[in-house]
């Protein structure tokens, strides 16, 4: 492994070294974003601008990704969308280290959120262009073992950046820890950058005679859009419910829990940099865990056993105000989380047309992204009206919700054309 790395003996070899040191890249920024929501709860921003950090990208990329995944389907080669795109969202969090310098502190949470709203169309790209270069580099066979690799490598990074950055937030006057901090995760950005541009793929075939033209008013993209989605097989329809009712339940609760922190438990930055440690620490060796786990019992149950292990960490953390049992919570629903990634990789990719999988993936997104948007206002806003602790058991139950309906569906019950393979 380290030497295919270090001297890669052909193209595949070279696309995994490039697809990990992306993920390094990422795993800087990411671990560096999660003191973003409590950024702006230490300016005392209102709950509702600490939702819109995770619902306006969430909103964008319901109204474009399917159009995104359209034209991306058209495109001779996708990789270049796929780098330039990620480029501006991850040199972002530098615009955030600047703002206190140049306007108010009072200030600060609105001009984040107006360069967050606008960073979201290059995150839509990004979030479509990602699975589809992912499988290409992987390929159905290979799925597992290169997005373990991936999310190993970019947990443990995340973990040590988050454990590092909480120590230092601790040590240096407020405002300027966070500052630093953001302006540093300009570092990460540029490696990302530098390797996914190297990504290489084969060019897109010409597009199939026949294929829909693209839309060009709101309702024909809505129609559209329905089209697509009653065409597509029954496989990828049964899935595609399942996942947005379970994601409903997992968007809900994002940003409750670094409200429930600050505002309910009182936990300082270096313990909220443990808590997010545990979550994303646990990866590296999870992913593993999982790929080994679904090859011998099946991505079916693999999704359920999951999700199910999901639906228990806000119900499990609205029920303590300790910050070590916190983190032990965080760590647990990390370990499950990354099995639920590796499955829905996989599900996604195969139960969607082989021949317009941008397009579907795209479709997938719109769905997701639905929930992602009208969830976290729906959560801060229960949270305001009636408490932290209700928002998070209502989450929690959602997800046990989505859960439900993958076993009535029978969600990856049965291998779709295409699935991994051992």
């Amino acid at each position: 492994m380290v030497r295919s790395l270090v001297r890669p003996r052909d193209l595949t070899e070279r696309n995994i070294r490039n697809v990990l040191i992306d993920g390094v890249g990422v795993g800087i920024v990411t671990g560096v974003g999660t003191f973003l929501p409590v950024f702006l709860a230490r300016l005392g921003a209102s709950s509702l601008l600490v939702g819109l950090i995770t619902s306006l990208p969430a909103l964008t990329g319901a109204l474009l990704a399917a159009p995104i995944g359209r034209f991306l389907e058209r495109q001779r080669n996708v990789v270049p969308w796929y780098s330039g795109m990620r480029v501006w969202v991850l040199w972002s969090y530098a615009l955030f280290g600047l703002l206190p310098f140049v306007i108010p502190l009072a200030a600060v949470p609105w001009a984040v959120i107006a360069i967050w709203a606008l960073v979201t169309v290059p995150a839509t790209f990004v979030n479509v262009a990602f699975t589809v270069v992912m499988g290409g580099v992987a390929g159905p066979r290979r799925r597992f073992y290169v997005m373990s690799l991936r999310w190993s490598s970019l947990g443990a990074i995340t973990a040590i950046t988050v454990t590092l950055v909480g120590q230092a937030l601790d040590r240096i006057a407020f405002p300027l820890n966070y500052q630093i901090i953001f302006i540093g995760s300009f570092l990460g950005g540029l490696l990302s950058f530098l390797f996914s541009r190297s990504i290489t793929l084969p060019d897109n075939p010409p597009e199939p005679e026949g294929a829909p033209p693209p839309a060009h008013s709101v309702g024909a993209w809505l129609r559209s859009l329905s089209d697509a989605l009653r065409s597509a097989p029954p496989a990828f329809r049964r899935y595609a419910l399942s996942a947005f009712v379970f994601r409903c339940g997992v968007a809900m609760a994002l940003p409750l829990f670094p409200l429930y922190w600050v505002r309910e438990v009182g936990a300082s930055d270096a313990w909220i940099g443990i808590i997010s440690t545990a979550g994303s620490g646990v990866l590296i060796v999870a992913y593993f865990i999982w790929s080994v786990t679904a090859r011998k019992i099946g991505i079916g149950a693999v999704l359920l056993i999951s999700s199910f292990g999901m639906s228990l960490y806000p119900l499990a953390a609205s029920t303590t105000g300790s910050v070590l049992l916190l983190a032990v919570f965080a760590g647990m629903s990390g370990f499950f989380a990354a099995g639920n990634d590796l499955v829905n990789f996989d599900l996604v990719l195969s139960t969607a047309p082989a021949e317009h999988q941008a397009t579907y993936v795209g479709l997938f997104q719109t769905l997701q992204n639905t929930a992602l948007f009208m969830m976290p206002l729906v959560g801060t806003a229960l949270a305001d009206i009636a408490s932290l602790r209700l928002a998070l058991v209502l989450a929690g139950t959602l997800r046990l919700l989505g859960v439900g309906l993958y076993v009535a569906l029978g969600v990856g019950r049965t291998p779709a054309a295409g699935a991994a393979t051992a």
